[in-house]
């Protein structure tokens, strides 16, 4: 992988993971003791219309879902393991799923759309790194060739 879609990777990865282990403590928290409820949790209303009665689950998932398997990316990704790009891909399309099933129930946030394209970017840098377009032949160059002057 070259370096730069690496780090770019790492980066990406470390800031979701980071980002989503904070939110999810805030949730696991906040659903565990009322006393420890912050003004970054969201509003009860968004529950409604979910299977949720509070935000214990969500907040569970998002730890564990998000947050560590964008960690575990991550480290992959700093250890070179060979598994890291497919990790790293996985992480990227969770990502895409919990940001179209959160846009479903709640209304749309600045914040959504910022990690919609962070997992853009994740999975865009793994499909480019891989050469996967080059190795079954397509290039974006054959692909949009504009026809020439006939010969005949």
């Amino acid at each position: 992988m070259s370096v730069a879609l690496r780090w770019v990777l790492i980066g990406s990865q470390a800031l979701v993971s980071l980002t989503a282990l904070a939110g999810g403590a805030v949730l696991v928290l906040s659903a565990v003791d009322a006393s420890l409820e912050s003004t970054w949790k969201p509003p009860s209303d968004y529950l409604v219309g979910t299977p949720f009665s509070s935000y214990l689950i969500p907040g569970l998932a998002l730890i564990l879902f998000l947050g560590g398997l964008q960690g575990v990316a991550c480290i992959m990704q700093l250890r070179r393991s060979a598994a890291a790009p497919l990790v790293s891909a996985l992480a990227g399309l969770v990502m895409f799923i919990w940001i179209f099933v959160q846009m479903m129930y709640i209304p749309f946030s600045v914040l959504q759309a910022v990690y919609f394209v962070i997992a853009l970017v994740q999975v865009t840098a793994v499909v480019v790194d891989s050469d996967v377009l080059t190795r079954t032949g397509w290039t974006w160059a054959q692909r949009f060739r504009m026809p020439g002057p006939r010969r005949g």
